[in-house]
């Protein structure tokens, strides 16, 4: 387990200082101060590497959304909240801000890219079940609408939502409609 947290550790600081271009396995393992294939029995390959690593420092960004997902009154507004302080959270963390360069290495642009991100979708949707169990039922379709909205809402931002009231605004439009458990 030590050695793993080295690796993911070495993996996002080469992530911050160099962009995915600059993470190897060589590289990760040097800076880590184990083997090549340490990593690799680890990990298997470069692609999981990093999007393990992407994904436990999501996770660990979970705490800070999770404290505004507590001020909502309804499911819809927490999913809403979801979506506005994930996007917010990509934008201040220089390693997250990485996802929006594409560059080769990048998670996002990978072909296993949605197996991956919806694991992540459902750990921060648990506050949802949690606090509204009967939306438990929805929930695939809830990870699958997220994940597909907020990487657009993320990667592609947009002057008419660049401001959080305005991504509220443009996300109760059009998902309160489409999502069966209201308001």
């Amino acid at each position: 387990m030590r050695s793993r947290r080295k690796i993911l550790d070495a993996t996002l600081e080469l992530i911050r200082s160099d962009g995915f271009d600059g993470v190897t396995i060589a590289a990760v393992a040097q800076a880590a101060g184990v083997t090549r294939q340490t990593v690799y029995s680890i990990f298997g390959s470069r692609e999981e590497l990093v999007s393990q690593a992407i994904a436990g420092l999501a996770v660990e960004v979970v705490g800070g959304i999770r404290s505004r997902l507590d001020a909502t009154g309804t499911p819809f507004e927490l999913v809403v909240e979801l979506v506005v302080a994930s996007r917010a959270a990509v934008h201040a963390d220089p390693v997250l801000a990485a996802l929006l360069q594409a560059e080769q290495g990048n998670p996002l642009f990978d072909a296993e890219m949605m197996r991956r991100a919806k694991p992540v979708a459902r750990e921060l949707l648990s506050p949802l079940v949690d606090r509204y169990p009967d939306t438990q039922t929805h929930l695939d379709d809830i990870v699958e609408i997220l994940v597909r909205l907020g990487l657009s809402v993320i990667m592609f931002d947009d002057e008419a939502v660049h401001a959080d009231d305005d991504l509220r605004r443009f996300l109760t439009r059009w998902l309160l409609p489409a999502m069966p458990f209201g308001s």
